[in-house]
């Protein structure tokens, strides 16, 4: 796929748009290291190159999967480094792929008692059953179906 280009050509706001980050938050990126400083225009005005896109839209798939700033920041002055720290990269992102994991496992076993019980209260409406039951009976059922 090649590197990048690293020709300094998008505005803030095309980035902010592409990246779906406000500009205060591109901001505070280059600030706390997560982007590389970027380059400036005459008269200041930051100018991005794809490779800040590429970037951007890396830490943007990290942040989805719920990777914190500190870790994030470790992970790109890791990638400064280079090579040498391939091996550590990928046991912070393979831990990070556990947790994801982990989450995944807990939305699917949430989605199948939600999906109970949406299933249990269709077959009662459509059974017609709606009248009140007793508080015990409510506090069986939510204990069976937990």
């Amino acid at each position: 796929m090649g590197d990048p280009d690293r020709t300094p050509r998008h505005t803030i706001s095309e980035v902010a748009e592409a990246s779906g980050l406000t500009d205060h938050t591109l901001r505070w990126y280059e600030r706390i290291g997560l982007l590389d400083p970027v380059d400036r225009a005459a008269g200041g005005r930051r100018r991005y190159c794809d490779a800040d896109l590429h970037r951007l839209a890396f830490l943007g798939r990290l942040r989805l999967t719920g990777m914190s700033v500190a870790d994030m920041l470790k992970y790109v002055d890791m990638a400064r480094q280079g090579e040498r720290t391939y091996r550590e990269r990928q046991q912070l992102l393979e831990a990070q792929r556990e947790e994801v994991r982990q989450r995944i496992a807990d939305l699917q076993a949430t989605l199948a008692v939600l999906d109970y019980k949406i299933d249990l209260y269709a077959g009662k409406a459509a059974d017609g059953v709606g009248a009140p039951v007793q508080c015990q009976n409510i506090r069986a059922e939510e204990e069976q179906s937990a």
